[in-house]
């Protein structure tokens, strides 16, 4: 095995490390576009399902089937029917709806059943239970169409539900609900995979489609100047839903869009929205800091606060790597549990990803900006200026009239900033004593105005 393999592999596990224990013991609804399973994604989608059950989510999976279905009507002559976006559902159609459900519900068994040698799924063993877990009613006559055998959801059977993922097992459900009367009713994958997860108030709502996601300006294409909004706060995705036109395309913007907004709003804690097209889609955004899709959260996740005791190992886990490899003076966790009030933290959906200390002199009106540590994978995004901002309002509140800092390796950083280097003779006496004048640091000041 290379030495690079090795350099690389070790930061990378270590880095989604604190999501797999943060997500272990959750929820997640996972509702699957039939769009993807036409264009051959089942097998790498079951693989990285599997994998995210095996770390100890418990997950439900909606498939779609909404090309399969059409594809049955247009081999039998008939034209598929819509209105508003709803599929209106014949008799033809319930059949072909019911033939196009079970064929998927065997394909996806028989994927989650595989566990051939050197593939995701060797060894593992994923029990995959399908039921009728949804409950329907007709959404009738509207607007003087009748739609027919189409329905909407009437109740979810969380007990059953419950039961199944407590037993280990996943949970499959095709976009299909019987009433109290046994008559089958054809239902949009999208309304069931919301009602299931508000529902179960599951952890997280997660919409594999056919578009990337929510582009930061949704009146123009997905581009290198116009990316995906990768974090999209509740009141300003009800806000673009407002802008947005009446979706009547899975490719439409507020297609998936309007079902993250009811999720969240309902208890959901997160929606998302991700591309089917890109291979590990999943993984990228439950594993990943910034992921790869859009997530509609009811709040910023993001909170730029002061440390407490709590954070003490989120801290040394964040800081260790620059220890070691020099760009940051050792630290032990006494030291830090000791001035954990003099931290400043970034903290992402329960993860420490900047840190930074001041250390006051208080007979100088001075104080040091030490530790500040932004973790590789949030670099470039702005979080060590956010921190860097914090420590100079505490500053100021004490009544400080500048910071200075030790560094061998982000001096540059610090000037593009407005600190000016200085010479060591400038440092309070205090700080002197405990300099290693072997690291050889350059001390750069600050004037706080």
């Amino acid at each position: 095995m290379s030495a690079v393999f090795n350099f690389t592999f070790v930061p990378w596990f270590r880095s989604v490390a604190p999501y797999i224990h943060m997500h272990r013991g959750k929820t997640f609804v996972v509702a699957i576009a039939g769009e993807a399973i036409h264009t051959g994604k089942l097998q790498n989608l079951v693989q990285d399902l599997a994998l995210i059950h095996s770390m100890g989510v418990n997950l439900v999976l909606v498939h779609g089937f909404r090309p399969q279905v059409n594809e049955q009507l247009l081999a039998k002559g008939h034209q598929p029917q819509y209105a508003n976006a709803t599929r209106i559902t014949d008799e033809v159609a319930l059949d072909c709806a019911q033939e196009a459900a079970g064929q998927l519900r065997y394909e996806i068994e028989a994927a989650f059943s595989q566990g051939l040698p050197n593939t995701p799924m060797a060894g593992a063993t994923v029990r995959v239970i399908s039921g009728n877990f949804i409950t329907a009613k007709p959404i009738g006559i509207v607007d003087g169409i009748d739609f027919k055998s189409s329905g909407l959801v009437r109740k979810v059977d969380v007990q059953g539900i419950e039961q199944t993922l407590k037993a280990g097992s996943l949970v499959l459900l095709s976009p299909f609900g019987f009433s109290p009367t046994g008559e089958a009713f054809n239902l949009a994958m999208e309304e069931v995979a919301t009602s299931v997860a508000i529902a179960l108030q599951a952890d997280k709502l997660i919409f594999l489609t056919e578009i990337a996601g929510i582009p930061c300006d949704p009146s123009l294409p997905v581009s290198e100047d116009n990316p995906i909004d990768t974090e999209l706060p509740l009141d300003a995705a009800e806000a673009l839903l407002k802008q947005l036109p009446f979706a009547h395309n899975p490719t439409d913007l507020p297609f998936y869009l309007q079902h993250c907004v009811k999720a969240c709003k309902a208890g959901v804690e997160r929606s998302h929205i991700l591309p089917f097209a890109v291979d590990g889609a999943l993984l990228l955004e439950v594993y990943m800091h910034d992921g790869i899709g859009t997530m509609v959260v009811d709040e910023k996740l993001e909170s730029l606060r002061e440390a407490s005791f709590e954070d003490v190992g989120g801290i040394l886990q964040l800081i260790e790597p620059f220890e070691l490899d020099g760009t940051l003076v050792k630290r032990s966790r006494t030291e830090i549990e000791r001035e954990i009030d003099q931290y400043t933290v970034i903290e992402h959906d329960g993860v420490i990803f900047a840190c930074a200390a001041m250390h006051v002199f208080a007979e100088q009106k001075t104080a040091e900006l030490a530790a500040l540590t932004v973790a590789p994978q949030a670099q470039g995004q702005g979080d060590g200026e956010k921190v860097l901002k914090r420590i100079e309002q505490r500053a100021r509140a004490q009544g400080l009239t500048s910071l200075f800092v030790l560094t061998t390796r982000t001096m540059h950083w610090f000037i593009k900033r407005g600190f000016v280097p200085v010479d060591a003779d400038w440092l309070p006496e205090a700080k002197k004593r405990k300099i290693n004048m072997e690291r050889g640091s350059k001390v750069l000041v600050k004037k706080l105005h």
